[in-house]
């Protein structure tokens, strides 16, 4: 399917927050900077709030620890290749939890 077919389309999937610390700052920078990589709009939604993917601070007030679910929203051109990335990006605990940026204090 042509990626011009997703323009006006939404696309949703389910994520769980697999890393230690769930979506804290510096998870949810990266969760924004994945974003900003595509030509789509993200919407996140936990328990009944929505909030934009571009916004570290509307990501942290999700309060997703671990273990919970988040429902992404892609709207755009790029809708699939975004979603797949971000699966990607919380799949793999943010990078947090095997290279240590927790102690390194990268951002």
């Amino acid at each position: 399917m042509p990626d011009h077919a997703n323009k006006g389309h939404a696309l949703t999937q389910m994520m769980r927050i697999c890393n230690s610390r769930g979506l804290h700052a510096r998870a949810s920078a990266r969760f924004v900077r994945t974003t900003e990589m595509f030509d789509a709009s993200v919407e996140v939604t936990r328990e009944g709030v929505t909030v934009g993917g571009t916004s570290i601070m509307g990501l942290m007030m999700l309060a997703a620890g671990p273990g919970s679910s988040i429902l992404v929203k892609a709207t755009g051109v790029q809708a699939r290749q975004v979603l797949d990335a971000l699966a990607q990006l919380i799949d793999c605990g943010f990078d947090e939890d095997n290279d240590g940026a927790d102690k390194e204090g990268a951002v």
